[in-house]
């Protein structure tokens, strides 16, 4: 049998979606407002003018009008070459993000870590605060380690008493999920701490009587 339906057109359909996608300013004959207030190619401040007498100076250095302020009255536009603008405008975030990622360095614990390796993490802690890092504490539970929560609290209250001098908490020990995780804000004296070599991680794990420790390797 034949179909006898007609076909949807898709053409427009195709125009929408590349519309979508294209997340870009508005630059040159897409800015449709009457008029925009412009900065020229050096920074300068070139007053509101007519859109389309903006476009033309901007044709005219063989550059583009890249609208950078849609919401402001006239919106401000600048006249620049647009693919500069992209790859400046790339570098900026990818820089953003790399300084975002670095104001954060993370220690990791286990409920069942042994005296050595608290003592090497927590040294890397004070590091890290003493070079200005906030500090993320994690604990990770495995398994039946669940059944022991309480022991996962006494190494991450642990840390921290170790680490006052460096840094003060900014959110107290929680948990979420298999994890217990704390925030530590770096002082300023925490630099000087860890330059002199004065070390809170070296002290024994555990208490006079072997409490901590004991009772952290029974699981």
């Amino acid at each position: 049998m034949v179909n006898t339906f007609p076909k949807k057109s898709t053409a427009g359909n195709r125009r929408f979606e590349r519309g979508r996608f294209d997340r870009g300013p508005r630059r040159n004959d897409r800015i449709r407002v009457p008029e925009v207030r412009v900065i020229g190619p050096e920074g300068e401040q070139l007053g509101v003018m007519a859109t389309r007498d903006a476009l033309q100076r901007a044709k005219s250095l063989g550059l583009d009008l890249i609208e950078v302020a849609a919401g402001s009255i006239p919106p401000v536009c600048r006249i620049l070459d647009y693919g500069k603008f992209k790859y400046d405008e790339g570098k900026k975030s990818k820089g953003q993000q790399r300084s975002n990622a670095s104001k954060f360095k993370e220690v990791k614990f286990r409920p069942s870590v042994d005296i050595g390796d608290y003592n090497t993490k927590v040294r890397h802690a004070q590091e890290f605060l003493g070079m200005g890092f906030k500090l993320r504490i994690t604990l990770t539970f495995r398994g039946r380690e669940m059944a022991h929560q309480e022991l996962g609290f006494q190494v991450v209250q642990r840390a921290i008493n170790d680490l006052q001098e460096f840094g003060f908490m900014e959110s107290p020990p929680r948990l979420a999920g298999r994890n217990i995780g704390a925030t530590l804000t770096p002082r300023m004296k925490g630099k000087k701490k860890a330059e002199t070599g004065v070390s809170a991680g070296e002290r024994p794990f555990g208490n006079a009587e072997g409490e901590m420790a004991g009772s952290i390797t029974s699981l």
